[in-house]
C-alpha cells in the first residue's frame, strides 16, 4: 500500500443475520438488498476507498445507509463478513484481539455522538483516559491533557465534571480526548450531530482549524450534506449499503454521479461549498505588462472587451487596464503600459468559498480575479458565471473576457489609431456606440 494512505478498505461487506457468507456471495452475483433480506440484513456492501494522510475524508448518507457500520469496521468494533481493512499499512481484518488493541490505542481515536464522557470523572481525568490506557506516565498524561484541554477552548475547567459542562463543551472534551492520544487517524461518528445548529457550527470550524495545525486523518460520518461538504477535502456518498460516489465537495455539487446524489444536493449552500476555482472561466482578455498600449488596444479590440488583465513574469496579476487609459497612452506615441495600469481590482484566491466572492464581485464591474499563493492569475468571475454557479444553471459563456459594461470607443476609431491613421473624434474619446 503506498505510504500516502492511512486508510484502505477493499471490498468490504457486512451482513448480520443466520448466513452471512451466502448473503455476501448473493450480492456478489448481482442480487439486490432487498432479494437478500429473508437471509440477513446487508448494512454494507462492496465498500472499496482510501484515505490519504493528513486528509478529512467524510462519509455521508442518510439514516440505514451503512455508513455507521462502516466507521466501526475501520477500528475493529465490527469484524467485516468479507473484505480487508488496512490502517497505516496493518491488516485489522481477523486480526487477534490483542494486536487489534495496539492498534486501537497507536493508530486510532474515536470520538463519539453522545460524547462517551466517564461521569465520575472531571474533565482533565477525562482528557487523560486513554494516555492512561496506553500506561503514559501520570505527570505525562497530564501535561498533555492539559495541553489539549486548553487547544479546545476549554482551560479553567478542567476540575468540572460532565455534568456540569454544556452539550458543546462535553464534545470538546471528547474531541481534546481523541487528540490528547496522539493517534494518527480520527474516526469521527455522527460527532456533532447532538449539538445546536450555532454549536455544532463552532464545533465545525474549530476541527477544521485543530485539523490544520495538527495535520491528522480523519473519517467523518454524517448525514448533514452541509456538514460534509464544508468539512470534507472528500466524500463518500452512501445508499443502501453502497459507496455511490466518492468525490470532493466540487465533483459532488457539480458532477453527480446519479439521480440519487443529484437530488442530495440540490437544497446545498452552494456558496458555502463551491469554490473560486470550481466556477472560474479562463481570462482571455490578458495582456503582459511588455506588450505596450498598442498591443492591448488591439487585445480588446479583438475580444471586444473595454479592459484587460495586465500580467507579468510568471503571469503574476499586476492589474487591470481600460480602453479609455490605453488610448491615451497610444494617442501620446507611448510604449510603456504601466501608466494605465489599475492596481486596485477585485481578486481572490483559488480556494476562497463563493459566499466570500459575492462582496468583491458586488462592488466592482469588472470580473472578479481569481489568483493562486504567489498572486499568478488563474481565472476570472464575472458576475453572471457567479450567479449562474449560485443557481445551478449553465452560465453559457463560454471563456468570458475581462469586463462585461459597454464599452466606449467606436470599433473604427479603434482599428484606426491602431493602425496609426487618425486620432480620436474631435481630439476627444468616443462615447457613443462601443465595442462589448
Amino acid at each position: 500500500m503506498p505510504e500516502t494512505h492511512a486508510v484502505e478498505a477493499s471490498h468490504l461487506f457486512k451482513v448480520f443475520g443466520r448466513r452471512p457468507s451466502d448473503v455476501v456471495r448473493q450480492l456478489q452475483s448481482g442480487a439486490t438488498r432487498a432479494e437478500v433480506a429473508s437471509s440477513g440484513t446487508a448494512a454494507v456492501i462492496d465498500a472499496s476507498f482510501e484515505v490519504a494522510r493528513g486528509e478529512i475524508f467524510v462519509v455521508m448518507g442518510l439514516s440505514g445507509s451503512g455508513k455507521s457500520t462502516l466507521i466501526r469496521m475501520l477500528n475493529g468494533l465490527l469484524e467485516p463478513t468479507s473484505g480487508s481493512v488496512r490502517i497505516l499499512g496493518t491488516e485489522i481484518a481477523g486480526i487477534p484481539a490483542r494486536a487489534l488493541r495496539d492498534v486501537r490505542q497507536k493508530s486510532v481515536s474515536m470520538v463519539f455522538q453522545h460524547f462517551a464522557l466517564l461521569p465520575h470523572r472531571t474533565v482533565m481525568d477525562n482528557v487523560a483516559y486513554g494516555l492512561e490506557v496506553q500506561g503514559v506516565p501520570l505527570a505525562e498524561r497530564r501535561e498533555r491533557a492539559a495541553a489539549m484541554v486548553e487547544r479546545v477552548g476549554l482551560a479553567g475547567w478542567e476540575d468540572k465534571f460532565p455534568r456540569q459542562l454544556s452539550g458543546g463543551m462535553q464534545q470538546r472534551v471528547g474531541l481534546a480526548r481523541a487528540l490528547a492520544a496522539d493517534t494518527d487517524i480520527l474516526l469521527m461518528d455522527e460527532a456533532f450531530s447532538a449539538l445546536d445548529p450555532l454549536i455544532r457550527r463552532e464545533m465545525q470550524e474549530q476541527l477544521i482549524e485543530l485539523q490544520s495545525e495538527l495535520n491528522k486523518t480523519i473519517v467523518f460520518i454524517t448525514h448533514d450534506l452541509n456538514e460534509a461538504m464544508f468539512l470534507g477535502d472528500r466524500i463518500a456518498v452512501m445508499r443502501d449499503g453502497r459507496i455511490v460516489q466518492v468525490g470532493t465537495p466540487d465533483d459532488i455539487l457539480t458532477d453527480p454521479a446519479n439521480d440519487y446524489v443529484a437530488q442530495f444536493v440540490q437544497d446545498v449552500d452552494r456558496a458555502r461549498v463551491l469554490t473560486a476555482s470550481a466556477v472560474m472561466e479562463p481570462a482571455r482578455s490578458m495582456v503582459t505588462v511588455s506588450a505596450g498600449p498598442r498591443a492591448a488596444l488591439r487585445t480588446m479590440r479583438d475580444l471586444q472587451t473595454s479592459a484587460a488583465f495586465v500580467v507579468g513574469n510568471g503571469r503574476a496579476l499586476l492589474g487591470v487596464v481600460r480602453d479609455r487609459d490605453v488610448m491615451r497612452l497610444v494617442k501620446r506615441g507611448e510604449r510603456d503600459l504601466t501608466e494605465a495600469i489599475e492596481k486596485d481590482l477585485p481578486q481572490v484566491e483559488k480556494d476562497t468559498r463563493l459566499v466570500d466572492v459575492f462582496e468583491s464581485s458586488v462592488e466592482s464591474e469588472l470580473p472578479v480575479a481569481v489568483v493562486d499563493a504567489a498572486g499568478r492569475l488563474l481565472g476570472a468571475i464575472p458576475r453572471v458565471t457567479l450567479l449562474a454557479a449560485l443557481g445551478n444553471v449553465p452560465s453559457n459563456t463560454a471563456e468570458l473576457a475581462v469586463v462585461e459594461p459597454p464599452a466606449t470607443i467606436p470599433v473604427d476609431v479603434v482599428t484606426e489609431i491602431l493602425r496609426g491613421t487618425t486620432d480620436s473624434p474631435d481630439g476627444e474619446l468616443a462615447t457613443e456606440g462601443g465595442v462589448r
